[in-house]
């Protein structure tokens, strides 16, 4: 085996993902690894993508958002088009996370106030008054 090429294995602890989670990364053809007889071999493009997925999946991005930008890969165009395809959902999931974000903080205020008057009124109730 050549030094750009590595088994599932080695892509696993690379990578510190699950065999299964390469399998079926192969199956949403997001990734496209050679097939020698029963073994899979993963290149360098491979692991570039699979990069990809796992900043994209950790971003919140889906796994079509994600097939749809890495298709757009076109290095004759100098990946203009992918880059700029990219940054526009990148900006859309960037607002939901803000929104999230917002909502996430006011729900973490309300429930804080929630708290104390729970804690007061069980003061007052443990005091008799």
């Amino acid at each position: 085996m050549g030094d750009d090429l590595m088994t599932i294995r080695q892509m696993c602890d690379a990578f510190e993902v699950t065999p299964r989670t390469l399998r079926f990364y192969e199956a949403r053809e997001l990734l496209f690894p050679l097939r020698r007889g029963q073994h899979r071999l993963y290149g360098r493009t491979d692991r570039a993508r699979l990069k990809l997925i796992l900043r994209g999946k950790r971003f919140g991005f889906s796994l079509e958002q994600i097939r749809q930008l890495l298709e757009l890969y076109d290095p004759a165009e100098r990946n203009i088009t992918q880059t700029e395809a990219t940054i526009s959902t990148a900006r859309e999931r960037l607002a939901d996370m803000e929104r999230q974000h917002q909502e996430l903080g006011t729900a973490i205020a309300e429930l804080r106030e929630q708290i104390a008057d729970g804690e007061v009124w069980l003061q007052t109730l443990k005091s008799g008054a």
